[in-house]
């Protein structure tokens, strides 16, 4: 068994006689209730009824709010709702979703997204006209906690149909949300689940660029999905602080390294790789200088200490300079304001 294996979910086939639907969109949760009335009110309005989608919640034991309460509201006995006896884990959640499935497509739909009107309709006809992909994905739109558009993914290829390049373009870009991807269940039970060695970030990338290794990619021009673009949560504040979240990134580029096919030159090969060092480590300065902007410079020179573990381009190498010079300036701003309200208490005492 290959080593990689040892961290992944087996997906078992669905039992022999079980009634098995076109569609299963599973919905995983977590402490997100006040977004998932949004998020099931998007799929119900396409539900084309339970023969054909199944439709199902799977909260991993949320704390802060009633999620079941939500589903018996909007679903109505149609929306089946699954709680885990205790927290998992947001990848084990993933799992129970991928084991709990019964139809032909997955949709994993996270309780804080949606999908626009025909989704699963122009999903649907890319595997009925090309039965050869293992999973296809549309355009999405970014959107922020009040659902406001902030923006809309790249036109990939001029029309629908096969994505060119699939894999070249999957391991440099990160060109998919989970929202916008349908998968065939029989590709999760031949590649397994998502990577638990993931601590926070990357599972989704490492799993898309594992099915674009071994199928080829459908493609929807139309943004039918929205993903949701959340202010740094305390969850993700601690992983960007710990270096974790970098560590993530590194770790995704370790095991997709290993799925670049020998029929790629090593030269593209070698290529490809130093491009996505390259774009991770942009995407780790771009951090760094948010973590700035907040006065945060501590977490920002934790960013820039992870970068040189990916890429040490010119490129890289300008950019973190300007980012020190930056917080070098943010520094003495710091100074000056302790400084300036230390005279200042000063004053008041000697007044007195």
């Amino acid at each position: 068994m290959n080593e990689q294996h040892l961290y992944r979910a087996s997906i078992p086939p669905v039992p022999e006689g079980t009634q098995r639907p076109l569609w299963s969109v599973m919905i995983p949760t977590y402490n997100c209730a006040n977004y998932l009335r949004e998020t099931l009110a998007s799929v119900l309005a396409q539900d084309p009824g339970p023969e054909v989608m199944q439709i199902e919640v799977v909260d991993d034991h949320s704390t802060k709010d009633d999620p079941a309460a939500v589903v018996e509201e909007l679903g109505r006995g149609r929306v089946s709702f699954y709680q885990q006896p205790e927290n998992v884990g947001y990848i084990r959640n993933f799992e129970t979703c991928l084991q709990r499935s019964r139809g032909k497509l997955i949709h994993l739909l996270h309780g804080d997204d949606c999908v626009r009107e025909s989704f699963y309709r122009k999903m649907q006809q890319l595997f009925d006209q090309h039965s050869e992909i293992g999973a296809a994905f549309c355009r999405h739109i970014f959107m922020d906690e009040h659902s406001h558009w902030q923006g809309i993914s790249q036109l990939e290829e001029p029309k629908s149909g096969i994505l060119s390049n699939y894999l070249e373009r999957i391991v440099v870009h990160h060109l998919i949300q989970t929202p916008s991807i349908v998968v065939r269940r029989d590709v999760y039970e031949k590649l397994g689940g998502f990577d638990r060695r993931f601590v926070c970030c990357c599972e989704d990338w490492e799993m898309w660029v594992r099915i674009a290794a071994n199928y080829p990619i459908g493609y929807e021009v139309e943004p039918l999905a929205a993903y949701r673009v959340m202010r740094m949560g305390s969850l993700s504040k601690n992983s960007v602080r710990s270096g974790k979240y970098a560590q993530d990134i590194c770790r995704a580029h370790e095991i997709i390294q290993s799925y670049l096919p020998t029929y790629i030159p090593q030269a593209i090969a070698i290529q490809l790789l130093k491009q996505t060092r390259e774009k991770s480590a942009l995407s780790l300065l771009d951090l760094a200088n948010e973590m700035l902007d907040v006065r945060d410079t501590a977490s920002a020179m934790i960013q820039i200490r992870e970068v040189f573990n990916f890429s040490h381009t010119l490129r890289v190498t300008k950019r973190i300079g300007r980012i020190l010079l930056k917080a070098g300036i943010c520094h003495i701003k710091k100074l000056i304001l302790t400084f300036t309200k230390i005279h200042l208490k000063t004053q008041k005492i000697t007044k007195i």
